[in-house]
């Protein structure tokens, strides 16, 4: 049987698979449970935390009805991973390391930069055009959230971003080595999030009484449902083919240093910032995963840890009570700035000593200890998942 917490004080219990939980955040999930339109109850995953708008690690089915702002801003954001024929003896030496980093974070732009325009990987970019100018014909305001967004959506294609999001080269248990990453649909996802946020709660129904402001929602009577739907799906669509393209760009990189490089199985894409409509307990929902990874029977998944930690790679156990979803990694237990007023660069090479990442005061606040534990949140969700691979990184560049 699953082992959870309940809480029973809104409309549908909260099911939570930890004991490790802030105030803050069980606040959040009870005033989720309050809505009208909640199906079933809510499932908050291991890692979960506060987060803007909703809880992160939480999955909430609702019927026929979205919240723009518990989907977030990062839509789409998700993770990417595949095992290479190489080995862990294959690897340089730490100097080759760095080289081979600097290699990497030439061709994949990181933190605000992106491609030139020239160099921007646009025949990826092409399918996506004409649904985008659907949603811009629409929604002229987004052309003001993001400066000059004809170009820059194409520009940052194949780009990391910052925060949290990651490119990795770890090793499993069998010495053989994978490529990882961590990203999403960069600022055209952001701008659309923020977009139909402040929409939802423009319009917000004068008949539902809101426990947030944040939970301000779209229901399919709306005028602005279907678009809002169509714009999260173009942006999901974004996500995956920018992971796609990094993927591409790193495994080019790995390829001219190892010559005999080539893939030893599938890529694996899940996202952990989406919306999915799908059947739970009798009934068609629109299942929102913020900060989760689908797990259904047999599905492979990804859940990395931090910087300094390891890493899964994982199969679903299709566990009805948690929607079949899993963590989507180690999960805060501290925020950014309490993270850089705690520590400091010393703490962070402390953690971070053997790989191969940059150790500067700028990334202070994605230090190892700011994380939970991934083998408590791995423990914690043992009837969601099961382990199929456990990494180690060499190699980690943040944005």
């Amino acid at each position: 049987m699953p082992v959870y917490t309940e809480y029973n004080k809104g409309t549908v219990p909260v099911k939570v698979y930890t004991n490790e939980i802030e105030y803050g955040a069980i606040d959040q999930l009870i005033n989720l449970s309050k809505l009208p339109f909640i199906h079933s109850h809510i499932a908050a995953m291991p890692d979960v935390h506060c987060g803007k708008g909703a809880t992160v690690g939480t999955v909430i089915p609702t019927i026929d009805t979205i919240i723009p702002a518990a989907v977030g801003v990062d839509i789409g954001c998700g993770m990417q991973a595949v095992r290479l024929n190489l080995m862990k003896d294959d690897l340089p030496n730490q100097k080759k390391m760095a080289r081979l980093r600097s290699r990497v974070e030439e061709m994949v732009p990181i933190g605000f930069y992106k491609h030139s325009y020239k160099d921007a990987p646009k025949k990826a970019c092409k399918p996506l055009d004409d649904s985008l100018d659907n949603i811009i014909s629409k929604h002229p305001e987004l052309m003001k959230m993001v400066k000059n967004l004809p170009h820059t959506w194409v520009r940052q294609m194949g780009t990391l971003g910052g925060g949290n999001h990651f490119i990795e080269i770890c090793f499993d248990d069998d010495n053989q080595l994978w490529v990882m990453l961590h990203t999403g649909s960069r600022g055209i996802g952001n701008a659309m999030g923020k977009y139909f946020s402040a929409l939802a709660r423009r319009i917000k129904p004068k008949d539902v009484r809101l426990p947030h402001k944040e939970l301000a929602f779209f229901s399919k009577e709306d005028d602005y449902f279907n678009d809002y739907l169509f714009a999260v799906n173009w942006a999901q669509d974004y996500a995956r083919t920018n992971r796609d393209q990094i993927m591409k760009s790193v495994l080019e990189v790995v390829s001219k240093e190892f010559k005999k490089m080539s893939l030893n199985g599938d890529i694996i894409d899940c996202h952990h910032n989406y919306v999915a409509r799908e059947h739970h307990f009798g009934k068609d929902v629109y299942i929102t995963r913020k900060g989760a990874i689908s797990a259904k029977e047999g599905e492979p998944g990804i859940v990395p840890g931090s910087m300094g930690a390891k890493s899964f790679i994982v199969s679903g156990k299709g566990n009805a009570e948690s929607f079949c979803s899993s963590a989507h990694g180690a999960g805060r237990k501290m925020s950014r700035s309490a993270a850089r007023k705690r520590f400091r660069r010393s703490d962070l090479e402390i953690q971070t000593r053997g790989i191969e990442c940059r150790k500067d005061s700028e990334v202070i606040d994605e230090i190892p200890a700011a994380y939970k534990s991934i083998d408590s949140v791995m423990d914690k969700q043992s009837d969601l998942v099961s382990i199929k691979h456990q990494l180690k990184q060499v190699l980690c560049i943040k944005g």
